[in-house]
């Protein structure tokens, strides 16, 4: 599997860039630069280089470049070993809700403060029950969620909260489950323990652009 500290999946990164899954599947197989690992289940699995990578691509595209072109120069940068400047998402709009759901009550006020400071309001909860009762009366636009959580019951959480409503969802674990988390529902997955500029990086991916704002949300 791809480095363990961060994996997405293909559903997530369409959605973040605004690409077809079929279109990333035809530039994998047709130029070969950008391909995802599989994990054992056979997924789709990509790293945040390659999410910049395909943000690279995508730009190329908006520009008016075919995609041989935008993948020729993509190879030219990497054969000159030139860094893709790192896609830098706006500042979120105010009152965007977190729920970060950790067993860990100390992870998860470092993790919280960590988001704060970036300005996005963070709710706690620090069992199952707690999270899901937060998430249908506060409606979070994206639910952070620890695997091993109340013994270990974070994938049924997670598909759960999913069923509900199909908001982005990230699970963190000290434990190399990315593939259980994605089967579960999450969009995205990080290994603990979790370096700050990432935890926040992905959330602004997952978030986009256009950053739903919690009162357009209303109670679920």
């Amino acid at each position: 599997m791809a480095g363990p500290s961060g994996i997405y999946s293909i559903g997530a990164v369409a959605r973040m860039l605004g690409l077809s899954q079929p279109t990333m599947r035809s530039w994998e197989d047709r130029y070969g630069l950008i391909v995802a690992e599989r994990s054992a289940g056979g997924r789709r699995l990509y790293t945040r280089d390659q999410v910049e990578q395909l943000q690279f691509v995508k730009e190329r595209l908006d520009e008016g470049l075919s995609a041989a072109d935008a993948h020729r120069l993509l190879a030219e940068r990497q054969a000159g070993a030139q860094p893709i400047v790192e896609r830098r998402a706006p500042s979120p709009p105010p009152r965007v809700l977190v729920l970060l759901a950790e067993s860990d009550r100390h992870g998860a006020e470092l993790n919280g403060f960590v988001l704060r400071a970036e300005g996005y309001e963070v709710e706690l909860a620090l069992t199952a029950d707690d999270a899901e009762e937060k998430f249908a009366s506060q409606a979070p636009a994206l639910s952070i969620v620890e695997l091993m959580i109340s013994g270990g019951v974070g994938r049924a959480l997670c598909a759960r909260l999913k069923q509900r409503r199909e908001t982005p969802l990230l699970c963190i674990s000290s434990l190399d489950l990315g593939e259980q988390a994605l089967a579960a529902g999450a969009d995205a997955f990080l290994k603990k323990p979790l370096e700050p500029r990432q935890l926040v990086s992905t959330v602004k991916d997952l978030l986009g652009h256009d950053a739903p704002m919690r009162d357009e949300l209303g109670a679920a």
